[in-house]
């Protein structure tokens, strides 16, 4: 049963033009500590935030943002708003022309289309399919941003494009390698699902027809955070590498000092 999440010590802010924002402060480690509040954020992507947006991301200190767009996504959205004195780093977690076509059709294609794709579990199946691969060929760029925050890059924030996928499977890993609970890190990740969180679908055909409640239902588990894709993720890494332990020592090059040094700068001293 997936337990509740610590209150934070002040309400979330209210983003008008970025979506799925929070910090991961307060998630329970397996030794009894917490996640340090102010430290690790994430979030969907900053193109479109406004002045006011800005200002209270340039409150929170941050070190380095973590931008996991790639740039067809870029294109798309748009680049992230510049905060001033903070390191922009972009580390694409999909190949732009890896299902190019498929996106254009979710994008650009009509209900029998759509039909054709998504229907009868293609959607989830794909996106089950999608966290293996991040997981299994992604090592080299998960290695980059776990090294970059036991060094030098704290606080920071992720992102991608809707804050869930690439984005959300890099808050786990760094979340396993600080000795969070999985339970806890499946908690935080489903809170993708909130109303006010969930990206905004869009459509070249925004009439009633183009966005119909059973266009939505075949789109749905593209931009669903579901707890099967994150334990598909999880699964891989047991598949390959024979455990998540492994995974991060072997997959990842995570030594015992680096490893160390990142519950340093994320967890609290208190047991």
């Amino acid at each position: 049963m997936t337990q509740q999440l610590p209150q934070t010590p002040s309400a979330e802010p209210e983003l008008s033009g970025v979506r799925n924002f929070r910090d991961v402060g307060g998630l329970p480690t397996v030794d009894g500590r917490h996640i340090r509040y102010g430290r690790l954020f994430r979030s969907g992507h900053l193109a479109h935030a406004t002045d006011t947006d800005a200002a209270f991301l340039s409150s929170l200190g941050l070190h380095t943002i973590f931008d996991f767009r790639n740039s067809a996504d870029q294109r798309l959205e748009g680049p992230d708003v510049e905060l001033s004195g903070v390191r922009n780093v972009n580390i694409p977690l999909s190949d732009p022309a890896d299902g190019a076509e498929f996106w254009r059709m979710v994008r650009d294609g009509n209900l029998d289309q759509l039909k054709s794709i998504l229907a009868d579990g293609q959607a989830a199946g794909r996106m089950i399919a999608s966290y293996r691969t991040l997981i299994r060929e992604r090592t080299a760029e998960h290695s980059r941003v776990l090294h970059a925050l036991a060094d030098d890059s704290t606080p920071a924030l992720m992102h991608c494009a809707a804050g869930k996928d690439r984005a959300g499977l890099s808050i786990a890993v760094s979340l396993l390698a600080v000795g969070v609970e999985r339970d806890a890190i499946e908690a935080d990740y489903l809170k993708s699902n909130d109303p006010h969180r969930r990206y905004r679908v869009r459509r070249s055909d925004s009439s009633p027809t183009g966005m119909s409640p059973e266009v939505m239902e075949l789109l749905n588990p593209l931009f669903d955070a579901r707890a099967e894709y994150l334990a598909a993720a999880f699964e891989t890494m047991e598949e390959v590498w024979g455990g998540t332990e492994r995974y991060l020592q072997d997959g990842l090059g995570l030594t015992p000092a680096t490893r160390e040094r990142l519950r340093d700068r994320l967890v609290d001293g208190t047991v």
